[in-house]
């Protein structure tokens, strides 16, 4: 099956294409297709649904979306759905003008806004998973076949954010990655290997339940 993928990240797409590979997993850009929705949504749900509409109403054929960020718990979730746009806590949602910071600039903004908040104290950590450093990524994903057929998952990453930026590590996924340790392995997220990464990430579990809906839709074929 073709499927568009409603994005213009080329690692978002590597990504998809390892966990869907008997599939045709194209993007706007690799067809010449201008795709730039204004993604306003207030949660992960409703900016994957906005993503995908879109593109399906210029393409009507099957669309792959997905709105994915990291919460960090002792920050009430920020940068969640802001997190491309994180801009450091003067500007959580990013900045008035549009710009974007580089994302080293945001890693290192992260670990300070996280670090300054345990430090002020008044932390109730016991309510989060994994302690004060507890952070999640979160990943909504949307298989559109038309207004009146979609299919949704959403799933997470649990783990912490490091505690000194000069403790970053890793040169693998993108983003938040080599600032998110997972204890289970001793890594962060950008020192797993593809295939480790696939297996246990937010992006990995919801794509592969959205796989087994294709699946079922092509055996009705």
């Amino acid at each position: 099956m073709k499927i568009y993928l409603a994005t213009g990240n080329k690692n978002k797409k590597r990504e998809m294409a390892q966990i869907l590979s008997n599939h045709e997993i194209v993007t706007p850009a690799d067809e010449g297709i201008e795709f730039n929705p204004i993604e306003n949504g207030k949660t992960f749900y409703e900016n994957s649904i906005i993503k995908a509409k879109t593109l399906y109403e210029k393409v009507h054929c099957p669309v792959i979306a997905d709105d994915s960020g990291i919460c960090v718990d002792a920050l009430g979730g920020c940068p969640g759905i802001y997190s491309a746009r994180y801009a450091g806590p003067e500007f959580p949602q990013g900045k008035p003008d549009g710009s974007k910071i580089s994302q080293d600039e945001q890693n290192r903004m992260l670990i300070d806004q996280l670090n300054a908040r345990i430090k002020a104290g008044n932390l109730d950590s016991s309510k989060f998973r994994n302690g004060p450093r507890s952070a999640h990524y979160t990943c909504a994903m949307v298989l559109y076949l038309g207004n009146d057929r979609i299919y949704v998952a959403q799933d997470t990453m649990e783990g912490t954010l490091i505690e000194k930026i000069e403790d970053a590590a890793g040169t693998g996924g993108f983003g938040y990655d080599p600032l998110f340790f997972l204890p289970q392995f001793n890594m962060t997220a950008a020192q797993l290997t593809a295939e480790q990464k696939n297996a246990i990430s937010h992006r990995g579990k919801a794509t592969r339940a959205l796989v087994r809906i294709i699946n079922g839709i092509e055996e009705k074929m």
